[in-house]
């Protein structure tokens, strides 16, 4: 089975085992479900900059929830018969895609419950909509190579935390500044664009760090 078909073959598997799996697929949602409400709760009409913030913090420790299972759940004796039938390339990339759906899929559900109990506060429902869609990208991106990392050692879900953190923050800072062009901020001409390929070009380079790098981490 070449590369194409064995990368199609795990990400069906993933898929499968979420469909399978679905109390740890609602948990998440419920999650999220009971952070907007409690933020409901304690400031129901926050400003723009508030609302922006709330919304990418809630989004940060989303993709911390439902990133880390992606790891979690693979036992030794899978990850040897993985070993056996793949090449780690391959295996990578399948999880990187996996979870940048499964982001994907979050971001819409905590967006439209955001509009829903807070108000829609944006200019351009459209426009933030799109960022938040590459926010989740790259957000999925960071946290499926930090858990990866972390599966080679115990208390994933931990250091996970601990190591992404001080990475997360640039990208973190872009998205915040970029979502601000949804709330009307007037920017200069083209640099909307140029923080746009920022993100994609971080993007990229951590789907080439994570091509170059797990093959050491597969190794161990």
């Amino acid at each position: 089975m070449n590369g194409f078909n064995q990368y199609v073959a795990l990400l069906r598997k993933e898929l499968l085992l979420e469909s399978r799996q679905q109390h740890t697929l609602y948990g998440v949602i419920l999650y999220i479900a009971s952070t907007v409400f409690v933020l409901y709760l304690t400031m129901s009409d926050p400003g723009a900059d508030t609302w922006s913030a709330q919304f990418w913090i809630t989004m940060l420790f989303i993709s911390i929830n439902a990133v880390a299972k992606s790891f979690l759940q693979e036992s030794r004796s899978r990850m040897l018969y993985y070993y056996t039938i793949t090449s780690p390339v391959v295996f990578i990339l399948s999880k990187l895609t996996y979870n940048v759906i499964l982001m994907i899929v979050m971001s819409i559900i905590n967006l439209l419950l955001y509009t829903a109990f807070m108000g829609d506060v944006t200019e351009s429902f459209l426009q933030f909509f799109g960022i938040s869609l590459l926010g989740a990208m790259g957000l999925s991106l960071v946290f499926t190579m930090l858990a990866a990392i972390a599966s080679k050692a115990m208390q994933q879900a931990s250091l996970m935390a601990i190591l992404g953190f001080p990475i997360i923050i640039p990208q973190l800072l872009l998205l915040m500044r970029l979502s601000k062009t949804a709330f009307a901020e007037i920017f200069k001409e083209g640099a909307l664009m140029q923080l746009v390929l920022l993100l994609l070009a971080l993007d990229v380079l951590i789907i080439f760090m994570a091509i170059i790098l797990y093959p050491f981490l597969w190794k161990d």
